[in-house]
């Protein structure tokens, strides 16, 4: 798995929407997003690239949640806090990574906090 990189200053970006594919569709292993009906190459490119920067941005935003309930199991506020060990079983990490994701979530946290957000923890 990548390292987790902040980009605080950094815009989100507003990739395409993921739509969910209907059950039938989904089971079809050649079936993806629609994108074998497209003939058109242009149009292949541009909808399997606005695809991809969407599971990207996606991808990246679900890495910010995972570092963030990392830091909060991990708060040595709670009673019931986890090591870094115990956070690393639960997310099939290395116990390095899930160090390096317990303090980037601690600074997506003070971020947030510094916004004008509640603290989660």
């Amino acid at each position: 798995m990548a390292e987790p990189t902040p980009r605080r200053n950094e815009p989100r970006l507003r990739p395409a929407p993921l739509l969910f594919e209907p059950a039938d569709a989904a089971t079809d292993p050649e079936h993806f997003f629609d994108l074998e009906s497209i003939d058109d190459p242009r149009a292949l490119l541009a909808r399997s690239t606005e695809l991809a920067l969407a599971f990207r941005a996606a991808t990246d935003r679900a890495v910010e949640f995972q570092a963030m309930a990392a830091a909060q199991l991990a708060d040595p506020r709670r009673f019931d806090r986890l090591t870094p060990a115990e956070v690393a079983a639960r997310a099939e990490w290395t116990e390095d990574y899930a160090k390096k994701m317990v303090e980037f979530g601690r600074e997506l946290l003070r971020g947030a906090d510094a916004e004008g957000y509640a603290d989660p923890i």
